[in-house]
């Protein structure tokens, strides 16, 4: 049923997911060593420290060594004049298809990690949900927001 049709997203993306996995892995070791100074002072077991501490790593590699590239590598989307096809998924694959007639609203967003490297993200919006595209070349995600917009008929707010 799954297949790897449609274009990927940027390869870009890689590093801004290792750039936010590696924030996200400092934050989480700030908390492991809060818990590892209080378990410290209660005089825990050496060992228990040691698990905590591999428990870490182990995650901050997931976070920026291994998930980012898996995650680039499985991102495929197209974009017909009928529909939004977006497949994605790590661990296991799901598909989205968006019939261009349920599309209200289309949106390009873009953070400063984004920013920095020159992508953005377009933001597809249905009565049901949001649908997210992420990490395209900025140029790219502009012309496909404008094309999606007139293919679902959906007003620009800058025409408004």
């Amino acid at each position: 049923m799954f297949h790897d049709s449609g274009k990927p997203i940027s390869a870009k993306a890689v590093t801004v997911w290792r750039l936010t996995g590696t924030l996200g892995a400092l934050a989480s070791g700030v908390a492991i060593g809060g818990v590892m100074w209080l378990l410290s002072q209660f005089h825990a077991p050496p060992w228990l420290l040691i698990v905590l501490v591999g428990v870490w790593v182990v995650q901050a590699i997931v976070w920026v060594v291994w998930l980012p590239p898996l995650r680039q590598r499985r991102w495929r989307y197209d974009i017909r004049e009928e529909e939004i096809d977006i497949q994605r998924g790590v661990w296991s694959t799901r598909r989205t298809l968006i019939p261009m007639a349920r599309v209200q609203y289309v949106d390009v967003r873009q953070g400063p990690l984004l920013k920095r490297y020159g992508l953005a993200s377009i933001a597809v919006f249905t009565a049901a949900a949001a649908h997210e595209i992420p990490a395209l070349p900025m140029e790219e995600a502009e012309q496909l927001c404008r094309l999606i917009a007139e293919w679902a008929k959906v007003v620009d707010e800058d025409d408004a």
